[in-house]
């Protein structure tokens, strides 16, 4: 058994697809299912903060992950994971700081993910918007 089985969650990768990097092709979960509502880099007052793609995106990261635990679930319970991105362009000229943001703050668990370019985001001034869904045990 796998941690990721052990804690209700299995990561499924078909070599047919060939190798995700920074994701998973498909997620199985057993459990209790908890929706995480978008995560952008809102401060505790209601202000967006960082300049850049990579701090708004360690901001939502941590909120999304700060409601997920409030719930009762650690990182490595995330089945799902949606990135909402206003500039496609400059997220991926950034995907290896992104990619250590995620790491210190999440490990090597990578769910079933999507990042799906947008014109903007609720507040102007957002770059980017974390939702999830994960499977406690």
């Amino acid at each position: 058994m796998t941690p990721e089985d052990a804690r209700g969650i299995e990561l499924v990768n078909p070599p047919e697809l060939g190798e995700p990097r920074g994701f998973s092709h498909a997620v199985v979960g057993t459990g209790r299912v908890v929706f995480l509502a978008g995560q952008t880099a809102l401060d505790p007052d209601g202000r967006i903060v960082g300049d850049t793609v990579v701090e708004q995106f360690e901001v939502a990261l941590t909120s999304l992950l700060t409601a997920l635990r409030a719930a009762g679930g650690e990182p490595t319970d995330l089945a799902s994971l949606t990135i909402y991105i206003v500039d496609m362009e400059d997220y991926k000229a950034h995907a290896r700081e992104i990619g250590r943001v995620w790491k210190r703050l999440v490990g090597s668990h990578y769910p079933a993910t999507a990042g799906i370019g947008v014109s903007r985001l609720w507040d102007v001034e957002a770059l980017v918007e974390v939702q999830g869904m994960a499977v406690l045990p």
